[in-house]
Formats: C-alpha cells, sequence, structure tokens
C-alpha cells in the first residue's frame, strides 16, 4: 500500500516560495488503478514524484509497502524506484541514440541483468505493447504512441508492483491514448497498481478511482 502522510511540497525560488503541495494524505492500495485529475499547475505532478520517489517532501511522509521513503538513503530510494516502481513520462524521456529494445533493456542493465537475458525480455515486452516488428528503430524513427509504447515497455523492464503515468496519453492522439490506456489496465488486470496522472476526464474515467487536486490539495 501507498500512503501520503500531510505531504507538502514547497519550492523556493529565489526570495519567493511556491506551495506545489499543502498537506496531502491520501491512500492507494496494492493492485488499485488511480487517477489524480487536475488543471495545471495543481500539483498532480509533484504528488507523483514524491510517490514515486523522484523527489523528496518538504514536510510530512510517503510510506510504501509501511516504509517511510522520507528516511531512506540515496540509495535506498534508487533501490525502491528499481525494484519496485516503472515510470511512464508524458516527454517518453527515450535516449534517443538507442533503438527499442536497447531502450527497454537498459533498466535491467543498470539492476545488473545478464545481457542476454535482458535482450530477451526487453524484446517480449515490446511484442506484448506491439511492437515487435520495430525492436531496431530509434525513437526518431517512430511516431509519439509507439515512443510512448516503447517507454511504457521499458517502465515493465524490472517487472514491477507499481506502476506511474504522468500524463501518458498527454502527446498522442486521441485513438492512441485509449491504446495506451487498454494496456494500462490490462497491467492493472495482471495485480500491478497503476498511478495515472491526467487533465483528461474522459481518461480519468477509465480508472477505478478517481482523485481531483486543485491548489495543492487532494479534494474529498
Amino acid at each position: 500500500m501507498i500512503r501520503t502522510e500531510n505531504l507538502t511540497k514547497v519550492y523556493r525560488m529565489g526570495e519567493v516560495e511556491v506551495q506545489a503541495l499543502r498537506e496531502v494524505n491520501l491512500e492507494i492500495q496494492d493492485g488499485e488503478f488511480i487517477a489524480i485529475i487536475g488543471p495545471s499547475g495543481s500539483g498532480k505532478s509533484t504528488l507523483l514524484n514524491m510517490i514515486g520517489c523522484l523527489d523528496t517532501p518538504t514536510s510530512g511522509a510517503v510510506f510504501i509497502d509501511g516504509i517511510d521513503t522520507g528516511k531512506l538513503s540515496e540509495n535506498g530510494l534508487a533501490e525502491i524506484r528499481r525494484e519496485k516502481i516503472g515510470f511512464i513520462f508524458q516527454q517518453f524521456n527515450l535516449v534517443h541514440t538507442l533503438n527499442a529494445l536497447e531502450n527497454v533493456a537498459l533498466p535491467m542493465f543498470f539492476a545488473g541483468v545478464k545481457r542476454e537475458t535482458r535482450l530477451k525480455r526487453a524484446e517480449e515486452l515490446l511484442a506484448n505493447v506491439g511492437l515487435g516488428n520495430r525492436i531496431y528503430h530509434k525513437p526518431s524513427e517512430m511516431s509519439g504512441g509507439e515512443q510512448q509504447r516503447v517507454a511504457i515497455a521499458r517502465a515493465l523492464s524490472n517487472d514491477p508492483e507499481i506502476v506511474i503515468g504522468d500524463e501518458p496519453t498527454g502527446n498522442v492522439d486521441t485513438k492512441t491514448g485509449n491504446t495506451i490506456m487498454d494496456i494500462l489496465e490490462g497491467l492493472n488486470k495482471e495485480g500491478r497498481t497503476v498511478i495515472v496522472v491526467t487533465h483528461d476526464a474522459e481518461i480519468a474515467a477509465r480508472a477505478g478511482r478517481t482523485k481531483r487536486m486543485r491548489d495543492g490539495r487532494v479534494l474529498d
């Protein structure tokens, strides 16, 4: 289970303070599919970064499986990100000098998986998202939807329990967005916890539960 407790994040830019999160309390059960929806600047992505151990809170806490992530070292946080969490970003964040197979295999390289094993798994993951015939193409040779499916395959490379998507349909057309949501729904049916941030009400409606954010708060 994921739980936030009075989670607060303040960014300081010179003498200006921006309160991105304001005492957010949220529980996400194992195997749940939740969408977090709200306008730009509402704190959605900041909350996702906290849950995903990509950023640390100013105050409050994030618990993953009972572990207070704020008490972990950088190595401890990296271990949780590597072993428990798969990230899907709006901008894809693929390495443009690598082909699809190499991009998907990259997290397994950092996890110490043998080359033959990681390439075989990467090929299987790409086939599972419908890209079995595109494994040697680089991002510049692929459409936005294809790049996002590569990003999904990469997010699954280390078999995470939690899949986090920050506007995963934000840079693709409606048809491709629905395909991506089909994939995420399938991952949830496999038992994975799926957390998606979106500003699109139709996309959010496909999740099992929706939470709305405004001005750094989760609305009841």
